[in-house]
């Protein structure tokens, strides 16, 4: 397991969390390393337009463990029905004295996505590469939380959503919402004060079994209180709670 996909991890569970606020605060925990970093995202909202700027650190013990380590996560688009339309998601992550860049350009005319990739090692590029993906999504890594409390019509169902920056498998992401008699599992890790729950299922070599559940816990205000990854190899389980 990288260190970088930890860290993406981590993100891709905690992004629902910022629904429909200005500010919200996160503080990351993981196996024995306890709390790890923290997670910030201010959200701008227009009548037409958005920005979702997330910002997150690597501190503490994990810091020299893990690697030095913070992450942006920038998503700019347009509103259309109510809903969020991504047209520009970027990730910006570094490691110690390298940095890496992933910028996702949305063509909805086309349906067409384009990825950008550079990388710098002490301030010097020494990769970009461009290319287009092999699919077409609406949502990116954030748009999809954010839209899910009206995405989701109806509890005790499954739905399928396509997601740019999840390309290795092919943006596809399962999200199960159980019915009220189905929550038991979810308030065992997760607890019972939650309005909702949901389950989005990741695949990826990483996980011990080569799938990832990630439990989530929403509260009444459409926002996550606590979100779980399930299994990561040896090291448990990784967890998300609300500070603010």
């Amino acid at each position: 397991m990288t260190k970088r996909f930890l860290i993406g991890m981590i993100f891709i569970f905690t992004s629902m969390a910022f629904a429909k606020v200005s500010h919200i605060n996160y503080d990351l925990k993981f196996g024995i390393f306890g709390t790890i970093g923290s997670l910030n995202t201010k959200l701008t909202k227009s009548k037409r337009r958005y920005t979702i700027d997330t910002k997150m650190q690597i501190s503490g013990l994990a810091k020299t463990l893990l690697g030095s380590h913070s992450g942006r996560y920038i998503s700019k688009g347009h509103i259309s029905r109510g809903m969020m339309v991504s047209d520009l998601y970027q990730m910006i992550e570094r490691y110690d004295d390298v940095v890496i860049s992933q910028e996702y350009s949305i063509n909805h005319k086309r349906k067409r996505v384009t990825k950008r990739f550079r990388k710098w090692k002490n301030g010097k590029l020494i990769k970009e590469t461009s290319r287009n993906l092999g699919f077409y999504a609406k949502d990116d890594l954030l748009t999809v939380y954010f839209n899910l409390d009206k995405a989701i019509s109806k509890k005790g169902k499954t739905y399928i959503f396509k997601v740019v920056g999840l390309e290795k498998q092919s943006g596809r992401v399962k999200i199960t919402v159980p019915s009220p008699s189905q929550t038991a599992p979810y308030k065992k890790d997760l607890g019972d004060s939650a309005d909702w729950y949901a389950k989005a299922l990741i695949y990826q070599k990483n996980f011990r079994k080569k799938k990832g559940d990630i439990l989530l816990s929403v509260g009444k205000d459409g926002i996550i209180q606590n979100a779980v990854i399930k299994d990561i190899l040896m090291y448990g389980d990784a967890r998300v709670e609300r500070v603010k």
